[in-house]
């Protein structure tokens, strides 16, 4: 298109035809709005000549692992569309996350991926963009308002259900005599109160683990939610338990990666380390490294490389007013187990998967998806699989 607006035209029809082609490819520009799900038309979503359309990036923090590494992936898909992005990270900060964002619509952005740190308090900066014509995607998180333009994430409830089954076949609860042993003494420890995720990881949890504590077959001995996913907060919660449990502790139903590894510091002080079976989440390395020398019992993979491409996807189409395929509707209410919550919301969950000792490698290392270095960190070499 550049060399054309180099050859010698004499028509100004012809030059003015082809300036308004170079302005249209420079970035990409709202086309007029064909779904119910699209911001409204006008200048809402056009950006001013010669420029990109701005995308803002909000997380929630960056000590939780996988936030870095998908604000990069996310980063590098939407800037290979040609958008321009604004990335914030709020530190945990309910109100400045909430700023940020404000920050991030001043600035002109058109479209926001939001990793919320709190799903409720978030809402007061969400629907304020939205109501100014901005697409606001919830990623992974929540956004307890029907104003979001989609929700995206993983089956969080099946999360909640793989990590309890996990921990209680490797407790052998099938074969559990609970005549010669009592019952099986069983810790919870929940995610951030603040997250919906944790709320639905524990309907899923309490789906297998609920049935066994009617039967007589499980106990349970501390039930706790750790503020802000904080592995120390984790070590903390689990040092405690175990000193008033007298140590006597079967089994740990963690809700992630990061407060099961927090939890097996304190295990791990007192012996137990590899002996009480606990789960995670996210698969992450040190996770995974974790599994194979035998202390996590069990984590969950939720692939993030599937999960950024399709929030990018819809950011597009919903910039350009095209349909979002894969979205379904549902309530807040049955979102949330909030029946005074009102309102629908356009989700779409992917599908999860148990990671062990036995499919470490196959499910995290073959595909790519965590290095072999990392996730066999300090395992001796004749101890380790080949190399993929």
């Amino acid at each position: 298109m550049h060399r054309k607006l180099h050859r010698k035209l004499s028509l100004l029809v012809v030059l003015a035809v082809l300036a308004s082609i170079v302005m249209a490819c420079t970035a990409p520009a709202a086309a007029p709005t064909g779904g119910a799900a699209a911001p409204a038309a006008g200048d809402q979503t056009a950006a001013p000549a010669g420029e990109k359309i701005k995308v803002g990036l909000s997380f929630s923090d960056f000590a939780t692992e996988r936030w870095k590494n998908e604000e990069v992936i996310l980063r590098g898909l939407l800037e290979a569309k040609g958008y321009e992005v604004l990335s914030q990270e709020a530190n945990q900060d309910v109100k400045l996350q909430n700023d940020q964002i404000d920050n991030m619509v001043s600035q002109g952005a058109k479209a926001l991926i939001v990793i919320a740190q709190d799903g409720d308090a978030v809402v007061t900066a969400v629907d304020k963009a939205a109501d100014a014509g901005v697409v606001v995607v919830a990623y992974d998180r929540l956004i307890k308002t029907p104003k979001i333009a989609g929700y995206i994430s993983f089956n969080n409830v099946e999360v909640g259900r793989q990590q309890a089954d996990g921990v209680m076949k490797a407790l052998g609860i099938a074969d559990w005599d609970v005549a010669a042993n009592g019952p099986a003494r069983v810790v919870k420890l929940g995610g951030s109160p603040t997250d919906n995720n944790a709320i639905l990881f524990r309907q899923g949890q309490d789906e297998i683990v609920d049935p066994l504590v009617e039967a007589g077959t499980v106990e349970i001995v501390a039930d706790q939610w750790v503020e802000n996913w904080d592995p120390a907060n984790a070590l903390k919660l689990m040092e405690n338990i175990l000193t008033g449990a007298n140590n006597d502790v079967d089994a740990v139903v963690a809700s992630n990666d990061g407060t099961a590894l927090g939890a097996l510091q304190a295990l791990n002080a007192q012996g137990l380390a590899g002996v009480v079976p606990i789960s995670g989440q996210d698969a992450t390395a040190d996770g995974c490294n974790s599994i194979v020398k035998g202390e996590l019992t069990v984590s969950i993979l939720k692939d993030i490389r599937n999960l950024a491409p399709i929030a990018v996807d819809m950011v597009d189409a919903l910039l350009k007013g095209e349909a979002v395929e894969g979205l379904q509707e549902y309530t807040l209410a049955e979102l949330t187990t909030d029946e005074a919550l009102q309102g629908n919301v356009q989700a779409l969950f992917l599908p999860v998967e148990q990671v062990n000792a036995d499919n470490a490698f196959d499910l995290c290392v073959a595909n790519g998806f965590q290095s072999y270095d990392d996730v066999f960190r300090d395992i001796p070499e004749d101890q380790r699989p080949a190399r993929p």
